[in-house]
C-alpha cells in the first residue's frame, strides 16, 4: 500500500534519520559510545536507545506494539543516569534495525483513517490527529539525529553527511 498522503513526509524523514543515525555511530568503539561533552549531555548510546523508544511509541499509535525490557530507561523525561543499566552499543544497534524496519513497515500498512484518529492525550501533536503525532515525532526524531551527528565530529570522526 502507498505511503498515506498524510505522513508521507514524515515516512521520508524516518527514513532518512535511520540511515544518518547509523552513519552517526558507524565505526565507533564502545567507550565512545559512552562519552559526553559536558556533565549535562547525553552520549550516545542514550539518543540512540530515546529515538528508539519514540519509534516504539509511533509503531504503538499505528498498532504495531514494538518493545525491549530496557526501553523505559529511555522514555521521555527520563535522564541519563550513569548507573543504570544500559544495553550495549551492540544491543542498541540491533534494536535500531529492528525497530526501523518495523516502522517501515507499519507505515506502509497506516491507513488513513487511523492516522485521522484524535491524537492520544499527552502526545505533541502538529494537528490534533495520530498522523499529526506522527509527524512531530519525526520531528523530534531530527533533533536527536543531529545531536548523534555533532557527538560523531565532537568525538574525532568524519561527519555524516560528508
Amino acid at each position: 500500500m502507498p505511503v498515506p498522503t498524510a505522513i508521507a513526509t514524515a515516512a521520508s524523514t524516518y527514513s532518512h534519520n535511520a540511515q544518518f543515525l547509523v552513519k552517526s555511530y558507524a565505526g565507533l568503539t564502545d567507550e565512545e559510545w559512552l562519552r559526553r561533552p559536558g556533565d549535562q549531555s547525553n552520549h550516545l548510546l542514550w539518543i540512540v536507545g530515546h529515538v528508539a523508544w519514540a519509534r516504539s511509541a509511533v509503531l504503538g499509535l499505528l498498532g504495531a506494539p514494538w518493545s525491549k525490557p530496557w526501553l523505559p530507561l529511555f522514555a521521555r523525561g527520563v535522564k541519563l543516569d550513569d548507573a543504570a543499566g544500559y544495553p550495549t552499543p551492540q544491543e542498541i544497534s540491533l534494536a535500531w534495525d529492528e525497530v526501523s524496519a518495523a516502522l517501515t513497515a507499519a507505515i506502509d500498512q497506516a491507513s488513513p483513517e487511523a492516522l485521522a484518529a484524535p491524537a492520544p492525550p499527552r502526545i505533541p501533536s502538529f494537528d490534533g490527529t495520530v498522523g499529526g503525532t506522527i509527524a512531530f515525532l519525526a520531528f523530534h526524531e531530527s533533533l536527536h539525529v543531529g545531536q548523534a551527528a555533532y557527538l560523531r565530529t565532537w568525538l574525532g570522526h568524519e561527519g555524516t553527511m560528508g
